[in-house]
């Protein structure tokens, strides 16, 4: 009998346990998870600091899960070495886990603040159900939240306090919010619906430092410009960085994520990745890329645990996509957004600013590779799988950005995302 290790039991290792056992009826089961709690939607946090979900609706799988997968779980157990050697791995509470095979589905850990007050009471993180549950503890000494980074975690973060009826500001870096998944012309409209919301927006400006009350609660930040804030709480939405520092650096091919082949199989033997904190291959980008959305962790865990159980399945690649609404405007993105400058990338686009309608479309040469659709998202199913299909459309471009166009009549040409 083959011992599974998977070390996390988010989504990407939840789908590779059950696709063992699905496949091996015997195969051992082990899961290494650092926090105490089942199985749960971390996309659905955000719903629940909004005030629009309970805790209780966190949990994807029943009380009895792992007694039903017969699986063994060391819940509250964070890995901190492999020994690879011996084929096993060890946790902070000093358990020894021994495997024959070993998925690291160890996700992203939040990148924390560098600067002076970081660490006083009240700042914090939006990664897991305990954050959130702090945050929510915090309210009743809260009036006023500043929000660090303009991203996705960010926006979520600044929303559900909003929701909560806080004064909220948000602060970030670059030259609009959600620079990683639109463009300029999108982020300007992002920005205007979120200030009509009631949410500050400061771009070109971070935090330089965090000052304290006597009991060692934030009470106000000194900003980059020199402006000073009182605020209560500060949420640092500054991305995340893969969750690798247990693996060591001799053996693992580590570069931003774990390396993997079209098996996720690591540099070494029997040991696979998936998740957050794989590196594979961008479909759009053509090239190593990592996608950390959740469709891509449940994907990736079930091919990685389809291959650890011996069932050969290649994986061909992740997309990035993103579909949101901010507030009442709704925001879809796939692909590569914000090309390079490069002769081989041309973009077209199309701006309706009454109707508050915004589309983007990138091709490299005759692909499409990335696109971008603001107020009206009902069609962007097709050209994400346009992208991934990789389907030429070299004539007649300029008909896609019309807002009748029917994109339906590409589907007879594309496979399934």
């Amino acid at each position: 009998m083959l011992r599974h290790v998977i070390i996390g039991n988010g989504i990407a290792g939840v789908s590779a346990a059950e696709a063992i056992r699905s496949l091996d009826p015997d195969a051992g089961i082990t899961f290494i998870a650092r926090e105490e709690l089942l199985p749960y939607s971390r996309p659905m946090i955000s719903l629940v600091l909004a005030g629009s979900a309970g805790f209780s609706q966190l949990p994807l799988r029943p009380p009895d899960y792992y007694q039903e997968l017969k699986a063994e779980a060391f819940t509250g157990h964070e890995a901190v070495a492999v020994d690879w050697d011996a084929r096993s791995v060890r946790t902070h509470r000093d358990a020894v886990v021994p495997f024959d095979r070993l998925l690291i589905a160890s996700g992203a850990d939040p990148r924390q603040l560098h600067i002076e007050g970081a660490n006083c009471r009240g700042v914090f993180t939006m990664r897991s159900a305990e954050d959130v549950h702090g945050m929510i503890e915090a309210l009743d000494r809260t009036r006023h939240v500043l929000v660090l980074g303009g991203g996705l975690v960010g926006f979520k973060a600044a929303y559900g306090l909003l929701r909560r009826g806080r004064a909220v500001t948000m602060l970030i870096r670059s030259k609009h919010p959600l620079a990683m998944q639109v463009d300029a012309a999108a982020g300007k409209m992002i920005q205007t619906v979120l200030e009509q919301n009631g949410l500050t927006v400061q771009v070109g400006v971070e935090v330089a430092a965090i000052e304290s009350d006597r009991s060692g609660r934030v009470a106000r930040a000194v900003l980059s410009d020199g402006q000073a804030l009182d605020c209560q709480m500060v949420v640092v939405g500054k991305g995340v960085w893969p969750a690798t520092k247990f693996l060591g650096n001799d053996r693992v091919h580590v570069d931003a994520g774990i390396v993997v082949d079209d098996s996720l199989q690591t540099s070494v033997e029997g040991v696979f990745a998936a998740g957050d904190v794989a590196e594979h291959f961008d479909i759009a980008r053509a090239e190593r890329w990592m996608n950390a959305i959740w469709p891509v962790a449940v994907e990736m865990g079930r091919i990685a645990g389809m291959n650890m159980a011996g069932h050969k399945v290649r994986y061909r690649g992740s997309l990035s996509r993103n579909v949101m609404r901010i507030f009442q405007l709704d925001v879809l993105t796939a692909g590569l957004v914000n090309p390079p400058a490069d002769s081989q990338y041309s973009v077209l686009a199309t701006h309706n600013a009454n109707k508050q309608t915004y589309r983007k479309l990138v091709f490299r040469e005759e692909h499409l590779v990335g696109a971008t659709l603001v107020g009206q998202v009902e069609q962007g199913g097709v050209l994400m799988n346009a992208i991934a299909s990789r389907i030429p459309l070299a004539k007649d471009r300029e008909r896609l950005l019309d807002p009748g166009f029917n994109f339906a009549s590409l589907a007879p040409l594309l496979k399934t995302v």
